[in-house]
């Protein structure tokens, strides 16, 4: 492997060298407001101003997954102009896997 000091031998490397390895790669953060089911006559009803009642309140923190993994859960932030996320909770190994903190 390129850029590793021991031939590419990946066992050979120390935790926080297959760690450095990894720092480069981007991953996608998604936050879910919420979600709701529809019928298709309502979906096709759908024009510009309908309102879509979600599954989550008002003011309710909301889950951020990493690539499609749930990761934690976090609350609205304005930024400037922008959106953004503060972390209120850092899911655990079993609550990634059901999905819930």
């Amino acid at each position: 492997m390129a850029g590793t000091s021991n031939g590419g031998n990946l066992s050979l490397l120390s935790e926080d060298e297959k760690l450095k390895n990894l720092e480069n790669i981007e991953v996608k953060l998604t936050v879910e407001a919420g979600s709701n089911h529809l019928s298709v006559k309502d979906l096709l009803n759908l024009r510009v101003g309908s309102v879509v009642e979600l599954n989550t309140l008002a003011g309710a923190h909301l889950n951020v997954r990493a690539n499609g993994t749930f990761i934690l859960k976090g609350e609205i932030v304005k930024i400037a102009e922008m959106l953004g996320i503060r972390i209120t909770a850092i899911a655990s190994k079993d609550e990634r896997a059901t999905d819930q903190i």
